[in-house]
């Protein structure tokens, strides 16, 4: 009867301790993620190659410690990126400290999903309309910081973005000028 007694207790314990965490740190609901505070814009040299948006002065920009969880079927949304110096992609990736050509299937993936490069250099399958890819994990695409040089003067990513090369879109057989695309993607 104690042993019952003390997990109640325990657990009860345990839901206080969560319930008061901020949010975007923990949910009850499971698959939550919300924007764990806001960034206050500042604009500036933004390079503009991939049709980018671009931070503007005092407004304010979500930002997401968290990601949806990770299914064999994730949902997502696809942008276009390059990782090559001096484009719209900012400094060099992450995952190896370099720049990638935009010939190459490189991803970078929103903060949660990146998982403090727990993801540098897997392959992901990822899938649009019926057609499939695979790409390596270079960088995040940062779901807390941004509206400065090093991100291009680009506010916070979403917490669901699959941030892609132009050749990943390519192999979708996706038109890069819409920008933003629907997809699901998976761990090789």
């Amino acid at each position: 009867m104690a042993t019952a007694r003390a997990v109640a207790t325990m657990a009860t314990f345990l839901l206080i301790v969560l319930s008061a965490l901020p949010h975007g740190v923990f949910s009850l609901r499971l698959g939550v993620c919300r924007a764990s505070g806001y960034l206050p814009g500042r604009s500036g040299n933004c390079e503009k190659s991939n049709d980018p948006d671009c931070c503007e002065d005092g407004k304010k920009y979500p930002q997401y410690r968290c990601s949806p969880p990770v299914t064999a079927s994730t949902k997502a949304v696809l942008t276009l990126n390059s990782f090559e110096k001096g484009k719209d992609g900012g400094g060099p990736s992450e995952c190896d400290n370099t720049y990638h050509s935009d010939e190459e299937k490189v991803v970078a993936l929103s903060t949660g999903w990146f998982s403090n490069m727990a993801r540098c250099g897997h392959r992901i399958k990822i899938s649009a309309n019926g057609n499939s890819v695979y790409a390596k994990v270079v960088d995040e695409c940062d779901s807390v910081h941004g509206c400065d040089d090093e991100h291009n003067f680009e506010p916070p990513c979403d917490n669901n973005i699959v941030d892609a090369s132009p050749a990943v879109w390519d192999a979708l057989g996706l038109d890069q000028s819409v920008s933003m695309v629907d997809i699901t993607w998976s761990e090789e």
